[in-house]
């Protein structure tokens, strides 16, 4: 197999950041695709209302999403960190950790769920001629939960040594199995929404095959040994560390999307429909945004573990830069093809689901350019070692939403929904502004930056 590396600690800074997030990019495309096709099939072969039910549970699985994402990039700083110092023996040691904190996370998910997954779609106020076929897609995935930790585990480790590509590769072929089992279970075997469930879970657990069979061949310096296994104190706090804190911090906003599913859910299965659609296509908007971030945590890690302050300033602002013309190019892109996007997405022709969706996607639109802004932050901290500060930034969004849902929702309806996150992205980014460059290591370059 091919090895692709990137060196974001001495390659030209843009051209390292886009070379080294393009993958990135597109895997998250891919692995956005296991639930979009679900949705594009289940809405053009079984309906309006198996469509609202897995956007009933969509949040749900955002959250899942999101917790896994957070827990593999997490563990994966501490690794590129000493990727960055070089130190091949510390980071053998954090793989070993991070492998035995996603078994027992892993176990620990499945429990939870088999106890109150169906208690919280009630919870949700799930309309109750979907509940059950919601619960028996969500059941499916989060009982396999670990395959999800696996893959995001494998990738996160691959790119804290600066290796993007393979992850995707591997990404791209259990995708495309999936859009295969996704039509042959639905359609031949009749299985319904849950064989949309099983056909993510045995994609994914293919492109984790595929991952660990690449470390195992050409990464040495990712494989540990017995010895590694052995309980250090200080690496296993800084991993829990990184690892909760990123892995809380994003579960914290999903949190905060499900509180809100909660009131959406009260406008009927057709706005319900909609809405699970525009957050499909949200997902995607965002994609660029929330990639540059990625690649900025781990290129602040290594820079960090290399003591490059200034890059890592300079890094930053390039990242910042390449989120507001994303912002720029998406908002007309949307403007004129959000309807035929809804449209394409959930298979639906009914005027209440296309209508809603396409209004919610043109107001989101503009504010892209600061959900990056916010986001190349956040990750930022997150590689300088930051643990609380981006954690109250999640916590802040996921109370602007409980107030959203409390205050704004009864009075506003669905346009309250609409222009919910705007808002709270704005109070987040100027938190983390003012967090990010009054951190004392930032600000030592600057001050190092003016004195020459």
């Amino acid at each position: 197999m091919f090895h692709f590396k990137i060196d974001l600690l001495k390659d030209n800074i843009l051209k390292a950041l886009l070379l080294f997030a393009f993958p990135i990019l597109i895997a998250n495309i891919f692995q956005q695709l296991y639930n979009t096709m679900d949705t594009m099939i289940v809405g053009n072969f079984l309906g309006d209302t198996s469509l609202a039910a897995i956007s009933a549970c969509g949040a749900v699985y955002e959250l899942l999403i999101g917790f896994a994402l957070g827990v593999g990039n997490g563990l994966s700083i501490v690794t590129a960190r000493n990727y960055g110092s070089n130190d091949e023996n510390q980071i053998k040691k954090s793989v070993a950790g991070s492998i035995v904190i996603g078994i027992g996370l892993t176990l620990l998910i499945m429990l939870i769920s088999l106890l109150f997954l169906y208690p919280l779609l009630q919870l949700l106020h799930t309309p109750i001629h979907i509940i059950d076929e919601a619960y028996s897609y969500i059941f499916v995935v989060t009982i396999f939960v670990g395959v999800m930790f696996a893959y995001n585990l494998c990738a996160g480790l691959l790119r804290a040594i600066g290796n993007s590509v393979m992850p995707l590769i591997f990404l791209i072929i259990s995708s495309l199995i999936n859009v295969g089992l996704d039509i042959l279970l639905i359609t031949q075997f009749a299985m319904g929404v849950q064989g949309a469930a099983v056909a993510t879970v045995i994609s994914q657990a293919i492109s984790v095959i595929l991952c660990i069979f690449y470390i195992y061949k050409k990464t040495p310096i990712l494989i540990p040994c017995r010895e590694h296994f052995t309980v250090d104190k200080g690496l296993y706090k800084e991993l829990l560390g990184q690892g909760f804190s990123m892995g809380f911090m994003m579960s914290i906003v999903s949190a905060g999307t499900v509180i809100l599913q909660s009131a959406i859910n009260d406008f009927g299965y057709l706005i319900i429909a909609g809405h699970g659609t525009a957050r499909k296509l949200n997902s995607f908007c965002m994609m660029p945004a929330g990639t540059i971030g990625l690649a900025l945590s781990t290129f602040v890690s290594q820079n960090k573990g290399a003591n490059q302050q200034q890059r890592i300033r300079d890094g930053v602002r390039y990242g910042n830069l390449i989120a507001c013309a994303w912002g720029a190019l998406i908002t007309v892109i949307l403007f004129f093809g959000a309807p035929l996007l809804v449209q394409l997405i959930s298979g639906s022709r009914e005027p209440t689901v296309i209508d809603n969706a396409t209004l919610y996607l043109r107001i989101n639109a503009p504010f892209y350019a600061v959900l990056g802004i916010l986001l190349n932050l956040r990750n930022s901290l997150q590689g300088l070692g930051m643990k609380i500060i981006p954690l109250v930034s999640s916590v802040i969004e996921c109370l602007g939403k409980i107030v959203f849902v409390a205050l704004f929702i009864p009075v506003l309806h669905y346009f309250g929904v609409i222009i919910c996150e705007p808002v709270i992205w704005c109070c987040m980014c100027l938190q983390l502004a003012w967090s990010f460059y009054h951190n004392p290591y930032i600000k030592g370059a600057k001050n190092n930056q003016e004195t020459v």
